[in-house]
């Protein structure tokens, strides 16, 4: 099948890279509203050739989305009203909005909406990587508004991903998904700001920084133009999150000014469970 990737940045480019290598698509189309991405991507092989949305979306059997949040938003409604039979998905990190602004498209059942729980720190094309997707979770939400058509398609590509698929409401991922992976991006990028306004008055304090915090403080490195509308469009599960974290960021704070050393002790110790939740 010929598969158009929209998008040609980390999560892209890793998708059309993974394709191309296992030979999935006969052809692998890019498409990217920045010209610097698509000579990139065609100087590193991550896709045979780039074409416009429209003469992609004509060449294509399956169209993926791999752009920021509020742009699938944008582009969705139009992409699907592009489509014969071609089946599209996108790979957003909210899934509410999205399912939202085609609830009631005419050709609702030919899409599907997809979370593939992986990335890293670094963007743009050069950043691909063959097998970020392997091993990883991927979230499917309302499955019963695919058809099975575009169901047997999307598991096929998952497969082929070597790629874990799970179902859910696309409501309940978005709540959850703010705690385990919205929220700890906040975490980050509030640390290294933290960090590096202690640093223009303490010079050597980056000399100081061991592994444990290069690896809280990783995240800070990532898009904030991908981040920026993930955070907009899952506001108010995010505010959820921030206040039930600053709430235990004030209990720790107020532990410490009264040296409380066995109260510290005990928030720690119970933070400790994570390792059981961690190795399920």
């Amino acid at each position: 099948m010929n598969i158009t990737v929209v998008g040609l940045g980390l999560i892209g480019g890793s998708l059309a890279l993974s394709l191309k290598e296992s030979g999935f698509a006969k052809k692998i189309i890019g498409v990217d509203n920045k010209e610097n991405h698509t000579s990139e991507a065609l100087e590193l092989n991550l896709v045979d050739e780039c074409q416009d949305l429209e003469t992609a979306i004509a060449n294509s059997d399956l169209i993926l989305i791999a752009i920021p949040v509020n742009a699938i938003v944008e582009i969705l409604p139009k992409i699907m009203s592009l489509i014969d039979l071609q089946i599209v998905m996108d790979f957003g990190s909210t899934k509410e909005a999205i399912c939202e602004t085609i609830s009631n498209h005419p050709k609702r059942e030919q899409f599907v909406a997809a979370h593939p729980m992986a990335g890293t720190e670094n963007t743009g094309p050069s950043a691909a990587l063959s097998g970020l997707y392997s091993g990883k979770v991927n979230i499917i939400c309302e499955k019963d508004k695919s058809s099975e058509r575009a169901l047997k398609t999307a598991l096929k590509l998952f497969q082929e991903l070597s790629m874990n698929v799970i179902y859910m409401d696309p409501v309940e991922h978005d709540k959850h998904i703010a705690y385990v992976s919205h929220l700890s991006h906040i975490s980050s990028f509030m640390l290294g700001m933290t960090v590096l306004d202690i640093e223009k008055d303490e010079k050597n304090i980056f000399n100081m920084a061991g592994s444990g915090f290069q690896s809280t403080v990783r995240l800070a490195m990532s898009s904030p133009e991908m981040w920026a509308p993930i955070f907009n469009q899952n506001s108010k599960n995010v505010k959820s999150a921030l206040t039930e974290y600053i709430r235990y960021l004030q209990i720790f704070k107020e532990a410490l000014e009264e040296h409380n050393s066995e109260k510290m002790l005990e928030l720690m110790k119970e933070a400790n469970d994570i390792r059981r939740v961690l190795k399920k």
